[in-house]
């Protein structure tokens, strides 16, 4: 009997044992921002047993433990990591805060860094439906009191060729269609390779300034090494192609189809291409498929075809979630947009644009983006986009562009060697009195607040930009010019970067001597980007080129121009177009301005 109930006793303290074990109790919370805004997909480990979970809507979570009182990370890229402990009797509230570099993701961002701006009255030639950013002209700025001037580098070049539209058209051009910067990116000028492992060479020039003989040109090029194409990483392509209704014409639809037919030719097995569609429906259209498939590939793209509106949003998360799901690590891993910009359905907004593309970047996804049309053509909406989704910007006019982009220039265009690129200029006061930077000109929305800051752009493999300063000499400076007997320098360049995939800042230092020359001695190119940068000039009526005439584009053009370089021979062709079309309302322009009184 005895043994009987130990055995009964024994049973019971095993039962009240194992209830005990298997007690479940429940975790419940959500997780905010400091703003009091809900995060979604907040990655959260359960300590007691290292499995993973993830704040789903509303940022909300409900987690199963076998521990009254737990322990947590909550962990989401971008914010700073929180490890709390928990009891199962209290509600929690999560608050993660940003890192410095999340917070300033959602601020307006500069192209260069420009102080105490007056901002004029807005100013806009409409046509038709088009729309463009409204941006600032850069000012004069005082080295005493703002001796460095920062600026975004990227490798866009849409402005140039939409300018070249707008001439053929026999038409003038919206002032802010005009980006200075983007026209100098255009022409690839004088590469010289960085040397060994660096990944930048960079070299400067002082020179006269054909348009106030009072002043000088300042020129620093900027090279990024180029890849060999043997050691080119795989690529996970996606074409996100706009098939809407207002792609129904043969220089939106039937031009990109030339394009990527182009850009096919090119691709390696060791490449995935995907296509997704976007138009009356959201659809992928070619599921991943390797380089080697070119046949399957051209026929996907020959079958799109244009209809319905434009739910660009849609299209654009479908995309990156493909992208996504083929990631490879190392590789180059790209959507590539292609469309007029005239989103109509979901979210449709610049800013509302921006914050999606900023949100889908985080997965390390690339971005380029494709222009294509006119009429409704919306450069604002696409420039965002290839900006904020770490990316470039082209656009399409014709199947020759198209070709230049996607095929002479691929490199360039689709593989980064640097990501958040930005330079710092440094100038010397003993030698530079004033400076002011040729384009780089800030959105006026961006100028307009004070919390904006400067974002880095990328860099395209084997790129050549040039950045262009007019600089008001000291007299130091200008005693110096002829015998050059003062060895101070002009300045000091710093280039901030990080190496795809790598968010490691580094830094490239320049010191820039003085060089001084006149215009007509330095090197070609040098004379010719001074070409380039009148053109923009005159294009967008500034005031600091009142005194030149397009004559003097063409004198300048002509004498620096390589006359085997077909750009160069159409440069000279859409100046002396312009000059057709401006010359008349110009020369009232010069002659009120010179009249006395």
């Amino acid at each position: 009997m005895q043994r009987l109930m130990r055995k009964a006793a024994l049973l019971m303290w095993w039962l009240c044992l194992c209830n005990t074990l298997s007690a479940q109790y429940y975790l419940r919370g959500e997780v905010k921002d400091e703003k009091n805004s809900p995060l979604q997909n907040v990655k959260i480990v359960l300590h007691s047993t290292n499995l993973p979970y993830a704040s789903g809507v509303g940022g909300a979570f409900g987690i199963i433990t076998s521990l009254e009182t737990d322990s947590l990370t909550f962990s989401m890229e971008g914010y700073q990591e929180v490890s709390l402990s928990a009891k199962t009797t209290k509600y929690l509230t999560v608050v993660m805060k940003m890192l410095p570099f999340t917070a300033s993701l959602q601020k307006n961002h500069l192209l260069s860094f420009t102080r105490d701006l007056q901002l004029p009255g807005q100013r806009r030639l409409v046509v038709a439906d088009e729309t463009y950013n409204p941006i600032i002209e850069n000012e004069f700025m005082k080295t005493d009191k703002y001796p460095v001037m920062g600026l975004a580098l990227n490798v866009d070049r849409a402005s140039y060729s939409n300018i070249r539209r707008f001439i053929n058209m026999n038409s003038q051009v919206p002032e802010d269609a005009v980006r200075i910067e983007e026209m100098l990116n255009y022409f690839n000028f004088n590469y010289i390779p960085p040397e060994d492992d660096s990944v930048f060479s960079v070299i400067s020039q002082l020179t006269s300034c054909p348009w106030n003989t009072d002043n000088q040109l300042f020129f620093i090029q900027v090279c990024s090494k180029k890849i060999n194409l043997d050691k080119v990483p795989p690529s996970n392509l996606v074409f996100l192609i706009d098939v809407s209704g207002s792609m129904d014409m043969p220089n939106r639809l039937t031009l990109l189809k030339a394009s990527f037919r182009k850009l096919v030719q090119n691709l390696r097995p060791i490449d995935t291409v995907s296509i997704v569609v976007y138009g009356g429906v959201v659809g992928v259209m070619l599921q991943p498929t390797s380089g080697s498939q070119k046949e399957k590939i051209l026929e996907a793209i020959e079958d799109l075809n244009a209809g319905g509106f434009t739910p660009g949003e849609a299209g654009i998360r479908q995309a990156y979630r493909l992208a996504q799901s083929k990631f490879i690590k190392g590789g180059n891993n790209r959507v590539i947009l292609a469309t007029d910009g005239d989103f109509n359905v979901g979210q449709t907004g610049e800013k509302e644009l921006e914050d999606l593309i900023l949100h889908m970047k985080q997965g390390g996804i690339y971005l380029t983006c494709l222009g294509v049309g006119m009429g409704n053509y919306k450069d604002s909406k696409i420039e965002i986009l290839a900006k904020k989704g770490n990316g470039n910007f082209a656009y399409l006019d014709n199947e020759r562009e198209g070709e230049k982009v996607l095929v002479k220039e691929l490199t360039q265009t689709l593989y980064a060697v640097a990501d958040d690129v930005y330079m710092n200029v440094s100038f010397n006061p003993r030698l530079v009195s004033q400076y002011r930077l040729i384009g780089f000109d800030n959105k006026k929305s961006a100028l307009e607040d004070t919390s904006t800051v400067l974002e880095g752009g990328e860099i395209g493999s084997g790129h050549s930009l040039m950045a262009v300063f007019e600089i008001e000499p000291t007299l130091r400076n200008m005693n110096q010019t002829d015998d050059q007997w003062v060895k101070d320098e002009v300045g000091n360049i710093k280039i901030h970067y990080t190496k795809p995939g790598d968010k490691l800042v580094r830094n490239y230092i320049h010191r820039c001597p003085f060089n001084y020359k006149e215009l007509d001695s330095t090197e070609k190119y040098i004379q010719f980007t001074t070409a380039v940068c009148m053109f923009g000039g005159l294009l967008r009526e500034s005031p600091y080129l009142k005194n030149s005439n397009w004559d003097d584009i063409l004198d300048i053009a002509r004498t620096s121009m390589d006359d085997t370089n077909p750009l160069h021979r159409e440069f000279l062709d859409l100046v002396a177009k312009a000059k057709k079309i401006y010359g008349n309302k110009n020369s009232r322009k010069r002659k009120k301005n010179t009249d006395p009184g």
